[in-house]
C-alpha cells in the first residue's frame, strides 16, 4: 500500500522534519524505525543528490494535506535499509554520459525496471539496461524491453528524437505502442 505523504499531520508526513523525509527517501528508514519495502528504489534514492533531494523535500512540502488513513504493506521478506546516504553532490550537465546515467539511475530509476534479477537482486553490474523483467497485472503480462545501444535488442539504431518520443509519448520507431 502506497502510504500518505501528504503533509497532513495524522494520516501523512507533515509532523515529519525535513531530516526525517530525506532519510525516508534516501535510506528507506521511516521516523519510527520502520523500514519501507518495494517498490520504492532506495538503492537508486541513495545516490541522489543532495540538492536534488532537498528539492523533493520542499515540493513535499506544498503539498495539501489530505486526511488518508492508510494501511501498512506485510512483506514476507526480510527488509533492509540502506546505508547512510552522506554527503551526494550534484552529477555535472556538462558530462552527458554521467548526468544520463544519473537521470536513468537515482532519478528516473529506470534502470530498475529495465534490469533483470539474478537471485533476488538486479544485476546492475552485469545486466544493467537489458530489460527481461516481467510484470504482472490487470493487462496481463508485460515485459520490460533492453534499452542498452545493442544494435539489435536495444536502442542502438534508434535517433535521439525516436528515443526521446519513446520515453514521452510512449511510441516506438515503428509507431506501436
Amino acid at each position: 500500500y502506497a502510504p500518505n505523504i501528504s503533509m497532513d499531520r495524522e494520516t501523512g508526513i507533515g509532523t515529519w522534519t525535513d531530516a526525517q523525509i530525506t532519510i525516508t527517501i534516501r535510506e528507506g528508514k521511516r521516523p519510527d524505525g520502520s523500514v519501507i519495502g518495494p517498490p520504492m528504489p532506495i538503492e537508486l534514492y541513495n545516490h541522489m543528490s543532495d540538492r536534488d533531494t532537498k528539492a523533493i523535500v520542499a515540493y513535499l512540502r506544498t503539498v495539501k494535506p489530505v486526511k488518508n488513513k492508510v494501511r501498512k504493506s506485510v512483506f514476507r521478506m526480510p527488509l533492509h535499509a540502506a546505508k547512510p546516504a552522506g554527503k551526494v553532490a550534484d552529477v555535472s550537465r556538462a558530462d552527458p554520459v554521467r548526468y544520463g546515467a544519473y537521470l536513468a539511475g537515482p532519478v528516473g530509476h529506470c534502470i530498475e525496471c529495465h534490469t533483470p534479477m539474478v537471485r533476488g537482486k538486479f544485476d546492475y553490474k552485469n545486466d544493467v539496461g537489458r530489460g527481461g523483467r516481467p510484470f504482472r497485472g490487470p493487462w496481463g503480462i508485460a515485459v520490460s524491453r533492453n534499452i542498452t545501444p545493442h544494435p539489435e535488442d536495444g536502442l542502438g539504431k534508434w535517433t535521439d528524437a525516436q528515443i526521446m518520443k519513446a520515453i514521452t509519448e510512449g511510441v516506438r520507431p515503428d509507431g506501436t505502442k
